[in-house]
This record gives structure tokens, C-alpha cells and sequence, in this order.
């Protein structure tokens, strides 16, 4: 990896993206860090195949590019989307003691490879802001916070309950109901998990936290925090219950303690959540 320039690699593992991502990435990054910091946009990242950019074998192999890449110091999420669990088993056996040594960022879909980077011990592994954030209204300040944890491992960037003393994790909570219980499933024994969600509705939300804190491996962490949970879409009857209500109760039912609020979502105030103990350098399971 370069000792005087910090190379991130963005990376497609779902949908594709425009362009334009990456020329307003590159150029917030020259403002920010002039010659510190080199953006690579993989060539994936603009392909098409139904749904996804590029097939299945073309979004694992384009990972494996930037991950087993010693020149590259971080791979980024491109965005989320839908796809990255179709790929994640066709990645994980091929990534090199190089791969090991990477800081690897992002949210949503991310969430899939996050839980098996994380259960196959990798230590820099974080939930937050993708590069297509940037387009958001915002958006510009969600892609600023990911530089900087990048790039410096700033603590200003991070959700205010990561500690150094006790592990974190972080996930979309219909992703990581998804995950639960597959080979993707990660130890979070003894971790703050964080959790958050967008555009479902309340009976949806209700069900997945069911089956998360119902699942053997959740009800080992140390408890639970709420992240934003925004654009409910509307139940017929109405569930009548908010999402910490929700929350709340899954985790009463469980034995799960309920720690309260986290500052993540779907949104550009999505602050970072490092996978483990929060340590300047490199963080640790």
C-alpha cells in the first residue's frame, strides 16, 4: 500500500452507478486532500446486467480486484442496492493476507460481505456512508465523514456510543434478519449491536426484529441500539405501535438490553460505526 498517498478503490457489488459519483467523489477528495488521496472508480461500477452492474462473477472479480490490490488502502461501497449477498461466498475464499489489511466501508446491502469479512476476522470493517451519498440534498457532508474515517480514522465521524472498550456492530435490520442463521453470520457476543431501517413497513420491521433477537448469536450481545428507522410505509389496519415501541418489545421478550437511540439510518447523518473496538489505528474484534 503507499506510504505517501491514501488509494481507495470504489467498488459495485449490487446496482450500478452514473459517472458522476465518481467525478464528484474525485473532486471532493482533491479539495479536501489534494495529492493525499487517489480515487479509483473500478470499471464494474458502470456495467449493466438486469438488475445488477455486471453479473454475479463480474462483481466478485471486481472486489477481488481492489481488495487483493496491495496499491489500494480502502475499498468503498459504490452504493447499496440489492446483489451483494449473491456474490458474497464467490469472494470470500479468494481474498489474500493483503485483502486482510484493507478498510472496507459501507451500508445497506454492504451489510452482507461486512458480516463475513467480520466473521472471517478481518479488523477494518466499518457501517457508513457509500459513495453514491453524494448525490443526495446533503450529501456532500455523508461523503466528507467517509473520507475522513478513511483516510485519518477521524473519531469526529463516528456514532457517538462506539467506544474503544466495547465492540460494535452495525446493520440494516432487514439485511442482517437476512443473514441471520447463513454462513455470513458473524459473533457479535458482547457487542453494541446498531440497527436501523428505511422504507418498510411497521408489521415488517415488527417480524424482522422477532427473528433477529430470537436468533441464538443475537441474544449474546451486549444490547441493542435503534438507529433511525424513516419512510415507514403505511399499514392497513395501522400497527399502532412506534418502531422503539417495536424494538423495545423484541427486546424484552429476548432478554436483550435496550440501550436507547443510535445516529445511523439511510440518510446523509449517517455517522460510522466500526466493526469491534474503535482503535486510531486499526480496530480489533
Amino acid at each position: 500500500m503507499s506510504q505517501d498517498k491514501f488509494k481507495i478503490g470504489i467498488v459495485a457489488p449490487a446496482n450500478r452507478i452514473d459517472a458522476e459519483v465518481g467525478e464528484k467523489i474525485a473532486a471532493l477528495a482533491a479539495r479536501d486532500y489534494g495529492a493525499r488521496a487517489e480515487i479509483v472508480v473500478h470499471p464494474q461500477c458502470h456495467l449493466a446486467h438486469g438488475h445488477f452492474a455486471g453479473d454475479d462473477e463480474v462483481r466478485a472479480e471486481a472486489f477481488l480486484d481492489i481488495a487483493n490490490d496491495e496499491s489500494f488502502d480502502a475499498l468503498w461501497w459504490a452504493r447499496g442496492g440489492y446483489g451483494t449477498n449473491r456474490i458474497a461466498e464467490l469472494v470470500l475464499p479468494y481474498l489474500s493476507e493483503t485483502a486482510r489489511h484493507k478498510t472496507y466501508l459501507g451500508y445497506s446491502d454492504a451489510g452482507f460481505l461486512l458480516a463475513g469479512l467480520y466473521r472471517a476476522g478481518f479488523p477494518n470493517l466499518a457501517h457508513g456512508p457509500v459513495a453514491r451519498d453524494i448525490l443526495r440534498e446533503g450529501g456532500e457532508a455523508a461523503a466528507r465523514r467517509a473520507l475522513a474515517f478513511l483516510i485519518d480514522r477521524d473519531p469526529a465521524t463516528l456514532e457517538p456510543h462506539v467506544s474503544a472498550e466495547v465492540p460494535s456492530g452495525a446493520f440494516n435490520l432487514t439485511i442482517l434478519s437476512h443473514l441471520v442463521g447463513t454462513r455470513l453470520e458473524p459473533d457479535l457476543t458482547d457487542h453494541v449491536l446498531m440497527v436501523e431501517e428505511v422504507s418498510e413497513a411497521m408489521y415488517r420491521i415488527d417480524r424482522a426484529f422477532f427473528h433477529i433477537t430470537a436468533a441464538p448469536g443475537i441474544q449474546k450481545i451486549a444490547g441493542l441500539r435503534l438507529g433511525r428507522v424513516s419512510d415507514v410505509t403505511e399499514n392497513d389496519p395501522d400497527f399502532a405501535e412506534t418502531e422503539e415501541e417495536v424494538a423495545q418489545h423484541w427486546c424484552a421478550v429476548s432478554g436483550i438490553p435496550y440501550l436507547g437511540r443510535a445516529d445511523i439510518g439511510h440518510d446523509v447523518a449517517n455517522k460510522i460505526v466500526p466493526f469491534g473496538r474503535f482503535n486510531r489505528r486499526e480496530p480489533q474484534p
